[in-house]
């Protein structure tokens, strides 16, 4: 059937524009090739008569003439090199196009010749992108949100390191007459009263803040509101039962380790900010090591540390002295504890946003709160103040969005239009949860593995190490066992440190400083440059070597003699060795296992089951480590061999550096859901 006539003539058009194109091009080649051509035989005729000239000139020219420029400029001119030279600019000028008019104009797109006819410039390529530099502290997003959570997870290391400097003194005023095994072996049981409840209940927490009743904000207020109760009933406690059921109590209500940890990758979720964002847990806890020990050794028993101050006769006491401090003489530093662990829990209350996504657009009681009380302060300045406003919430365009929302949702970095939420998508997103029983994928049982021989030897080396530090020295006047009368290396040796509250708290605050130095000085460069799996795999062979080493500071020399506590340079630069690299070790290890733990979920639905179990088996492991370990210490100091725990924890983080070489990271999306590469599909 043949078109319209009036379809035919824009095609006609366009023809004779081609045609019309192709013969201007071809004449304008044709022209300036005749030009260039030309302008080089001129060229060559003018260079061979200047040489002729140059030649008489040479002849009749005198001996001591000054030389001409000009001429010395003419002879340049007339070398073989220079005229090739001159050919090959013009051969480039001849083949150059101009920027307004295509000369040659391309075959495979019509539209592309006219617009060149037209006089169009086509346009610039875009130049590559930028690599990006490392990332800095002051580039991580929801800075707000991330400081809420480092102060929830500060108060608790800050609880936990202040009980260890003065734990061993604590349970000896239960019962002055135990020796020192006993006691050892005591100590590792009030770890694992905690460690266990948590190991029973880490989980039932994790299913609880991925639930829709639940979510990450209540059980983290639950878990800072239990470890406050628990941490009060501790410091009042009269027997070493009394001390167990309050850490055991505290145990069950705490699941806040994977809570948090659930949270900051629910905030931070690109990858290249995760190394930072999950260096802050570590960081937490460093600086727990350094302020609770000092905290607990100076606050611990304050009637028999400052007399002067609290005893009888004295500025706060009066005549008697603080009665309910000579009553409960750890009752203070567990007081401060409750203090702190108290105002976590108003922050996260008051300031802290909700992740889970199906809780995420619901209201929310403390920052409607907060909003209010904001508002009000503002109300108050704006009346001294008139030049300010109160932007009320019936003046904002968006119906049904409060203040609050916009304050706390505003975006510190441009995101992107996002595509509108369907009904049906929004149901999906509420319903699509991956089943409990496929979560435990091959990487995520090898992963837990690794998770859990890492949390065990670093736990019993918590445990062990502050009982060290207070075990008394060897004193070959009055040995134990009697039947060790004299120390012998390399392996037949006894005793530890003798070392009070104070200088424990200082030797621990010790490991908490060199930590925080090497996690902001050494760790962004080295992690950035090794990647997070093969610095988790390098660092871990750090452990055997600390372990095997640590028992022997029983037999560094000493500047005074037992029983008297051990001083001096060698001791302290021998201290300093050894932990500096237990902790060098730890500074790399425990951000990339959180980050191994937290790529190995199979589905963004069971990240916080994921955690959840994480802590279940890190809590298992310091449940079995520290109490295995503690008994393991009191044998070994009846038998005379203080190392052979030491040796055997050394062996177990040999086997966990081995064990890692399973273990591979993966992007927390292992499992494709019904529908939803399909809905993702949508969304690009």
């Amino acid at each position: 059937m043949p078109l319209p006539s009036s379809n035919l003539e824009p095609n006609t058009s366009a023809q004779e524009n081609a045609s019309t194109t192709d013969d201007i091009s071809a004449n304008m080649l044709n022209s300036m090739e005749e030009v260039n051509v030309s302008q080089w035989e001129a060229s060559a005729e003018a260079a061979g008569s200047r040489r002729q000239k140059k030649h008489v000139a040479f002849e009749d020219k005198p001996k001591n003439k000054p030389k001409d420029r000009s001429k010395a400029k003419d002879s340049e001119d007339d070398d073989p090199a220079s005229l090739l030279r001159q050919h090959e600019a013009l051969l480039k000028q001849k083949r150059r196009r101009p920027k307004t008019l295509a000369f040659v104009p391309r075959m495979s797109s019509l539209g592309r010749r006219l617009s060149d006819a037209d006089g169009e410039e086509p346009k610039p390529t875009p130049p590559p992108p930028k690599k990006a530099g490392p990332v800095s502290w002051r580039d991580l997003p929801q800075k707000r949100q991330l400081f809420i959570l480092t102060m929830a997870r500060l108060s608790e290391p800050i609880t936990q390191t202040s009980l260890q400097a003065y734990m061993f003194y604590q349970l000896k005023s239960f019962d002055p007459s135990l020796p020192a095994s006993t006691i050892s072996a005591q100590a590792g049981i009030l770890q694992g009263c905690f460690t266990g409840a948590q190991f029973l209940t880490a989980m039932l927490w994790g299913r609880a803040a991925d639930a829709d009743w639940g979510g990450r904000k209540r059980v983290l207020l639950m878990g800072l509101f239990g470890t406050c109760v628990s941490a009060i009933g501790f410091g009042f406690s009269r027997s070493f039962l009394q001390a167990a059921i309050f850490r055991f109590v505290g145990g069950i209500l705490n699941g806040n380790v994977g809570v948090i940890r659930t949270m900051v990758s629910e905030i931070i979720k690109e990858k290249k900010y995760q190394s930072r964002a999950f260096l802050l847990l570590p960081m937490c806890f460093n600086i727990g090591v350094i302020i609770g020990p000092v905290l607990g050794g100076l606050l611990a028993d304050p009637v028999g540390s400052y007399p002067s101050v609290f005893g009888d006769n004295s500025f706060f006491g009066g005549k008697d002295g603080v009665w309910w401090m000579k009553h409960w003489p750890y009752a203070l530093p567990n007081l401060i504890s409750a203090i702190l662990l108290f105002s976590a829990a108003a922050a996260v209350f008051f300031g802290l946003e909700e992740t889970l996504e199906t809780l995420r657009d619901k209201p929310d009681l403390g920052l409607r709160i907060a909003h209010s009380i904001s508002d009000l302060f503002r109300r108050i300045l704006n009346r001294r103040n008139p030049q300010y406003t109160v932007v009320h919430d019936e003046d904002l365009d968006t119906p049904g969005l409060e203040s609050y929302d916009l304050e706390s949702r505003t975006p510190t970095t441009p995101i992107a239009p996002a595509t509108p939420l369907t009904p049906l998508s929004v149901a999906r997103r509420s319903r699509q949860k991956l089943p409990f029983r496929r979560i435990f994928t091959s990487n995520v049982l090898f992963t837990l593995l690794s998770h859990f021989l890492l949390a065990f030897h670093i736990g019993t080396f918590n445990i062990l190490w502050f009982i060290f530090l207070s075990t008394p020295r060897f004193d070959p006047t009055a040995p134990f066992p009697p039947s060790h009368i004299q120390q012998s290396l390399p392996f037949n040796f006894t005793g530890g440190l003798g070392m009070p509250p104070r200088s424990v708290g200082f030797a621990m605050a010790v490991l908490g400083m060199i930590g925080i130095t090497l996690q902001l000085a050494v760790y962004p460069r080295v992690n950035a440059l090794l990647g997070t799996l093969r610095s988790y795999r390098t660092f871990l062979c750090l452990f055997p070597l600390t372990y095997f080493l640590t028992p022997y500071l029983a037999v560094v020399p000493s500047s005074s003699t037992p029983p008297a506590q051990a001083s001096g340079l060698l001791i302290w630069l021998a201290l300093g060795g050894v932990l500096f690299i237990q902790v060098l070790g730890r500074t790399f290890a425990l951000p990339a296992n959180t980050i191994l733990v937290n790529n190995c979920s199979p589905h963004p639905s069971v990240l916080g089951t994921i955690h959840g179990i994480a802590q279940s088996v890190s809590s298992a492991s310091r449940t079995v480590g520290p109490v295995l370990g503690g008994w393991l210490y009191g044998v070994g100091l009846q038998k005379g061999v203080v190392g052979g725990v030491w040796w055997g924890l050394a062996g177990m983080a040999m086997v966990g550096w081995v064990a890692s070489g399973w273990v591979f990271e993966g992007d927390g999306h292992e499992i494709w859901l019904e529908g939803e590469k399909d809905e993702g599909a949508e969304g690009r």
